[in-house]
């Protein structure tokens, strides 16, 4: 009988000051930036959905960092904080001591404006991660469903599957140009879904999908990113109607319609 447990692992934050070697746009809606540093020698992330906190500088080109406080992250009091997101450590290598990060071009937030303009030399600051979420690899099949915000992580989980695994892979994005090639060892079937214009918080091309989705054979885990009130849609949908107990479930709203709504 297979056990499918899954392991959490948890690390000391650090602060590491880091620097920009390369950009690269590698579809109309996804720029690459890879760092790295001394500070980054240490750096580990066990699970592909792992996340690490970016900081930006503030509107006065300045780093100011919180302290890390039992009461949480404070400021100090008086300064402008550096705008902070979160993001996929899309891979670390360790040996070329590089960090490669994949952002997702949209709106005008700091994150966005930041990375399309970036150039080697550029100073960025990488906190976590706090910890990984390694799921069990044990399960027959693995379905993993997102849009183009899980790009990064989906594409680590396929390329850390081992040859023998099977997935089933969906995946919404903005257009076709935003497909990106996908490398694994195991037995993959993926799905593009393009918006094409379409917002993408009403968009409902993946839970289309999902009515229509004809469950693998055996124990499957399922993996849910999208926009948040979308994500928890889809794993109700998938716990109730599909009947997937909730220990094989995990779904992340990656991003919010509405940041100020309450969840």
């Amino acid at each position: 009988m297979s056990l499918h447990e899954t392991q959490l692992i948890r690390f000391t934050p650090r602060f590491r000051h880091l620097q920009v070697l390369r950009s690269e746009r590698l579809t109309p809606n996804m720029q690459r930036i890879v760092v790295g540093g001394d500070a980054l020698e240490g750096f580990d992330s066990r699970a592909p959905d792992d996340h690490v906190k970016l900081f930006f500088p503030n509107a006065e080109g300045q780093f100011v960092l919180p302290v890390l406080t039992e009461q949480g992250p404070r400021y100090p009091e008086g300064q402008l904080p550096s705008p902070a997101r979160d993001y996929t450590p899309r891979l670390y290598d360790a040996d070329a001591g590089e960090l490669v990060l994949d952002f997702v071009l949209h709106g005008d937030g700091p994150a966005t404006q930041w990375a399309a303009h970036a150039k080697a030399g550029d100073a960025l600051v990488v906190a976590g991660p706090r910890g990984s979420h390694v799921i069990a690899d044990d399960f027959d099949a693995y379905v993993l469903i997102g849009d183009e915000t899980a790009l990064p992580a989906i594409a680590r989980r396929l390329e850390e599957l081992p040859e023998g695994a099977v997935a089933e892979v969906f995946i919404e994005i903005p257009e076709e140009g935003d497909r990106q090639p996908l490398h694994s060892a195991a037995q993959v079937t993926v799905s593009w879904f393009e918006r094409n214009g379409v917002d993408a918080a009403t968009s409902t091309l993946l839970e289309d999908a999902l009515v229509d989705f004809e469950q693998p054979d055996g124990d499957a885990f399922y993996w849910i990113a999208t926009e948040s009130k979308r994500a928890r849609m889809m794993r109700k949908f998938v716990e109730g109607h599909l009947q997937v107990p909730k220990d094989w479930t995990h779904a992340a709203g990656y991003w919010k319609a509405n940041p100020n709504d309450a969840e």
